[in-house]
């Protein structure tokens, strides 16, 4: 079994494109990464792959570099991108002023939507 780690944080920035007198955005991040196991976990999945002998090549090297296995190597660099590929759904810059809406929006007391609370009373299906 993983861990999955979801972290918040926020943090005011300035495109790094524009001049450092350019309006500041406030940036609210949610990383959630999931850590297998690994220790734990018997590796049991298989996947085939064909590459050209030139990348077959260069990715033996790099692992050799890094003193895994082929298979560790491709695992851990496959895992990193697809965390990096993921975490772009997770990255929202807004304006100080929706900043200061979106804010607003999550501390106005929730609304009891009767349709949901009639669905929630229901009895489960067996």
């Amino acid at each position: 079994m993983g861990l999955a780690i979801c972290v918040l944080y926020v943090h005011d920035e300035v495109p790094r494109a524009l001049p450092r007198r350019a309006e500041c955005h406030t940036t609210m991040c949610v990383h959630c990464v999931y850590s297998p196991d690994v220790a734990g976990e018997t590796k049991s999945a298989r996947v085939q792959l064909r590459m050209a002998p030139t990348d077959d090549e260069l990715f033996r090297k790099a692992a050799r570099e890094q003193d895994e296995s082929l298979s560790e190597f491709l695992v851990e660099s496959a895992r990193e991108r697809s965390e990096r590929v993921l975490a772009d759904r997770t990255r929202f810059a807004l304006s100080p002023k929706d900043w200061e809406l979106f804010v607003a929006a999550l501390d106005a007391p929730g609304r009891a939507r009767p349709e949901l609370v009639e669905l929630l009373r229901r009895p489960r299906p067996e």
